[in-house]
């Protein structure tokens, strides 16, 4: 039978089971890939801001891993890492997330880190956010008495905040199958210097299409300008029906379809590294990089 400890404990066990009834008992500061663990320890050490809080971690724990697939989509487990993701055998509605995870970090972080975590961690510029958004992405959540599934948009609540309950586990990110055999994945990110760098903003999009070259489907997702990453549905909506053989080679033209009305929910803020109005600017920008990464795909795959 597991103990319920007096002071600050760490655990490592096996099986979800007892991850769950540890959870249970009491509040955890639940861990995977560890890889934002010292630099927040730190920074709490310099505050002299201590905890006595007991530490989960869940790596052992062998249901959380793996990648898979079945007729209703794909479970991304708690414990895959963005090199994981990288390396799977997954379609092109995957691209954009991919692209993504390869510039998380550096390799080393990619190695360690897991996508679970960068939503779990919940801040405004986390890569993995806009490109899960525009999948449609789930997350499940386990308990001792249950699970759950929400959406990802009601599950990152804010800066640093999420629904998840001190009892609960993210166990998986559940993509719904998509049946498009055009669909196509992409993402953009800004910032100072190619690798090791917090966005200052990026965006992700998907992009379908019919037989007659005109847009059926669209999703686009902007992060690091909200304190949570968002949909575009105004864009969305307004680029149904568009030929992208009419788009193909005409930036100026993409560039006239997006305007500032498409990037008036977003709130960004001033920081070190970009104040709003440039990140504001930089939205729209890379909303149109976006659009005419997904022209350059359409023409490939026309020709």
């Amino acid at each position: 039978m597991l103990q319920k400890p007096e002071t600050a404990a760490y655990f490592r066990p096996d099986k979800l089971e007892d991850s769950l009834e540890l959870l249970a008992r009491q509040p955890m500061r639940v861990v995977a890939g560890a890889t934002d663990i010292y630099p927040a320890q730190v920074a709490q050490r310099a505050w002299a801001r201590s905890s006595d809080q007991s530490w989960l971690d869940i790596t052992n724990v062998a249901a959380l891993g793996g990648i898979t697939e079945s007729a209703g989509g794909w479970r991304i487990g708690a414990l895959a890492t963005w090199s994981d993701l990288v390396r799977a055998d997954l379609p092109a509605c995957f691209d954009g997330l991919k692209a993504a995870a390869r510039e998380v970090g550096g390799l080393q972080i990619q190695n360690r880190a897991t996508l679970v975590g960068n939503l779990c961690n919940a801040s405004p510029a986390a890569d993995g956010v806009p490109p899960l958004l525009c999948l449609n992405a789930t997350v499940e959540l386990a308990s001792a008495s249950g699970k759950r599934e929400l959406p990802l948009s009601g599950f990152i609540l804010g800066n640093r905040k999420i629904a998840r309950h001190t009892n609960e586990l993210v166990t998986a990110v559940n993509i719904p199958a998509h049946q498009s055999h055009s669909l196509n994945s992409q993402f953009f990110k800004l910032g100072a210097r190619k690798y090791l760098v917090i966005s200052i903003v990026m965006a992700s999009g998907l992009v379908s299409w019919d037989e007659q070259q005109q847009i059926t489907d669209c999703r686009f997702a902007v992060g690091a300008c909200s304190p949570v990453a968002t949909r575009i549905p105004s864009l969305e909506k307004d680029l149904i029906g568009i030929s992208l053989d009419d788009l193909a080679g005409n930036p100026k033209k993409i560039a006239e379809l997006i305007g500032d009305h498409h990037i008036e929910t977003l709130h960004p803020i001033d920081d070190v590294r970009a104040d709003a109005a440039y990140r504001r600017d930089a939205a729209r920008a890379c909303l149109t990089e976006l659009l005419e990464m997904h022209c350059h795909h359409f023409r490939g795959a026309s020709s």
